[in-house]
């Protein structure tokens, strides 16, 4: 053996050596078959080939080193070891160092140029069989790393056992393992050049451990869809622009609990969830990020597994089986998506091979400090990669309907949260991030291309425009952008005295200045009743049947409004205590007369909402509403008709007081008897039934611009939705 070998052995026993592969397994050397192999803890070893006699190997060092020359062998041939370790426990293992390379050149081309679309089925861990042998294929990125080895159940997490092979100059590391298998724990330890070792989870893991464990699981979630009916009708009927959008926000910890307040699992929301979905009318369910992490207090939001459904509801399986069962049920799923940041924890992408690798290492671009997370690096081709194969991974794999994308603004801005000083300007001297922008358009057409009827929904507070316009055209992309504006309008309004909401009349019509800027959804989401915000039943003033009745009609705005819906959980039948993620909703309020119509008036409104074309056909062009008074701040009423792309519409009446308005005359457009689609007061929603007995005809009095018009009694606190029944 040459001092080399020596050396190499050495190195490799101190755990420093970074290439094991061209020290260990099959060598030809000199013309014969040398084998080398390393397992710490072993007393002898042997060469087992089909029809040969076993070959001791001899010991190069107590540390576990063995050595063998087949002289009669000069090619490279199939093997297996036989290991004896003290006490006579012999056991035959396949040699990890006798498998070729599996990652392809073209795969780490595509990889470095930030284009590999299947990149998850390369990186990461994947059950397959290499020469006739099952095993584990490991691969990880980590190109500052002196040494990395896979370790788990495996190899009784011996960081000395499995040594990975550098692809240089990718930085990216593999190795087969045969004796690894589904279920079985890992991690990567990841030598630094710093010497420190790091024990990391797998940045591409399809499972995880419960937390507050944290290793990744080797997993192959498999899945027997049921659900192509319902993809080839999202690929024909494209972005749902014209179609009904009722979304129901959820945190799956928190809708409900069971019995004894653990978490319900993927099959028991399924049995539970989906059925209440449907019966409420609503299109989609839009869940808080279901990837995994470590702190249930972010409510998912701090994401460590992106390529993880959490294992507090169960295995991906389940993940997979209950976005099925919705999809059957004719129910989309949107998932958040968290890109913009990610926690510091140490098992995590921080610091992930002792380099800012992920995150920019400049603390001024790199780190949000509000939030005490990290900003990932959008300007390496690597991260925008693992981002953009992280989205079509979900649209793909778990057929996911579309991706909420969080906190886009803290991606658009340098200088989102910070003051003079606590950021860096771009090359232009601006504030505008804009390698972020470049990610965000390179989602948006990836998906929209890849993903043939997905969406993407940008959770986006300021001004920046054309959001939801096309990349094309220097748009950001997305499918849709949350009206951010109209919901904190709208909130402030109604948290008003009703005697003082003839003051700021102008926070119920502003947002039509610029409704058909974007694509908009309306929303009433999770952070409007969290953070002593208060429940959204504890924001109406007034006494309880008040508060419910306000609540009533300000859905009924919302579905009025143009644009799609977006409602939390337990807003519908008015929670009273603010959400909390640890418990589930207040259920038992359904008891309660009033809680119960408010639900029950929900539900008519999607069902009316998704029945009634002109209420959701033309959301984005003025030719879909026009206002018939939007002036009557004194009585703080307005009224407004909603057209369909046929020209059917519908008049919406609302009083935002607690005052009945008899004989209140409205202009309509068409002479004949107006049916009362919806009435926010009447008796079986908890309100005063006060109405205009289902129906009411037009008199020839001119109104509002219009030839006939409507004499109306308008209840308290109350929406009427009105249509034509009949002409004459």
């Amino acid at each position: 053996m040459t001092s080399t070998i020596d050396r190499g052995f050495d190195a490799l026993v101190a755990g420093r050596h970074g290439d094991p592969f061209a020290l260990l397994g099959p060598h030809i050397e000199n013309g014969h078959l040398v084998i080398r192999a390393y397992r710490p803890g072993a007393e002898r070893m042997a060469v087992i080939r089909d029809g040969a006699e076993p070959v001791e190997m001899s010991m190069r060092s107590r540390a576990g080193v063995f050595e063998a020359e087949l002289t009669t062998v000069n090619r490279i041939t199939r093997y297996t070891l036989r290991v004896t370790f003290p006490g006579g426990h012999v056991v035959d293992l396949e040699d990890p160092y006798r498998f070729s390379r599996f990652i392809s050149e073209y795969d780490l081309y595509l990889f470095g140029e930030g284009k590999h679309t299947h990149l998850y089925d390369r990186l990461g861990a994947h059950v397959m069989r290499l020469d006739d042998v099952d095993g584990v294929h490991f691969a990880v990125w980590a190109p500052t790393a002196v040494r990395v080895s896979v370790v788990g159940d495996f190899n009784q997490w011996d960081g000395r056992v499995h040594p990975m092979r550098a692809l240089v100059p990718s930085g990216v590391w593999e190795i087969f393992i045969p004796s690894a298998g589904r279920g079985h724990r890992y991690k990567f330890e990841i030598r630094t050049r710093a010497g420190d070792v790091l024990l990391k989870s797998d940045p591409f893991g399809f499972a995880f451990e419960a937390p507050p464990l944290s290793a990744s699981i080797v997993c192959q979630p498999d899945h027997d869809w049921q659900d192509r009916d319902w993809m080839q009708d999202r690929a024909d009927l494209g972005a749902w622009l014209d179609k009904p959008m009722a979304v129901y926000e959820v945190h799956l910890g928190s809708w409900q609990r069971a019995e004894d307040n653990r978490f319900l699992t993927y099959a028991e929301l399924a049995d539970r969830l989906i059925p209440y979905v449907k019966d409420m009318g609503y299109s989609h369910v839009e869940l808080l990020p279901v990837m995994e992490h470590p702190f249930s207090g972010s409510w998912g939001y701090q994401v460590i597994g992106l390529f993880a459904p959490t294992s507090r509801f169960g295995p991906p399986e389940g993940f997979k089986a209950f976005v099925d069962a919705c999809h059957q049920n004719g129910i989309g799923v949107i998932l958040d998506w968290v890109p913009g940041h990610f926690p510091k924890d140490a098992h995590g992408l921080a610091r992930f091979d002792g380099t800012a690798l992920y995150e920019h290492a400049d603390p001024r671009q790199g780190e949000h400090r509000d939030w005490g997370t990290l900003i990932f690096n959008y300007g390496r081709n690597e991260v925008r990669n693992y981002l953009l194969a992280n989205a079509l991974f979900w649209l793909r794999e778990y057929h996911l309907d579309g991706l909420r994308v969080d906190a886009v603004a803290s991606m658009l801005y340098l200088d989102y949260s910070r003051t003079h000083g606590q950021w860096v300007p771009n090359r232009f001297g601006g504030r505008e991030n804009l390698e972020a922008i470049d990610f965000l358009r390179q989602l948006n057409t990836l998906t929209h291309d890849q993903a043939v009827g997905s969406i993407t929904i940008a959770e986006e507070s300021t001004s920046w425009p054309s959001v939801s316009r096309p990349a094309y055209v220097g748009g950001l992309g997305f499918t849709y952008k949350w009206n951010m504006g109209w919901m904190h309008d709208i909130l402030e309004y109604v948290s008003k005295d009703p005697v003082h909401r003839r003051w700021v009349h102008q926070h119920l019509t502003f947002s039509l200045l610029y409704a058909y800027s974007e694509n908009f959804i309306l929303p009433f989401s999770h952070d409007e009743v969290v953070h002593l915000k208060g429940s959204m039943f504890g924001k109406i003033p007034g006494d309880d049947w008040q508060k419910a009745a306000t609540l009533r009609a300000l859905y009924a705005f919302m579905y009025a409004h143009p644009g799609k819906k977006l409602m939390f959980m337990g807003l519908e039948f008015g929670q009273r205590r603010e959400w909390n993620h640890d418990h589930g909703l207040d259920w038992h309020l359904l008891d309660n007369p009033l809680h119960h119509g408010l639900q029950r008036f929900v539900r008519d409104l999607n069902h009316t909402y998704t029945n009634e074309r002109a209420l959701h056909e033309i959301d984005f062009d003025p030719a879909g509403f026009q206002w018939i008074d939007c002036n009557d701040s004194e009585n703080s009423v307005v009224s407004l008709t909603r057209r369909s792309k046929s020209g059917d519409y519908v008049v919406a009446v609302l009083n935002f007081t607690p005052v009945p308005r008899e004989g209140y005359r409205v202009g309509v457009p068409d002479a004949g008897t107006f049916a009362e689609l919806l009435n926010s007061d009447a008796d079986i929603y908890g309100g005063s039934n006060v109405g205009n007995s289902g129906s009411v005809v037009t008199e020839p009095i001119a109104a509002h611009g219009h030839a006939q018009s409507l004499k109306l009694t308008i209840p308290p606190l109350a929406c009427l939705l009105l249509k034509l029944a009949k002409a004459s």
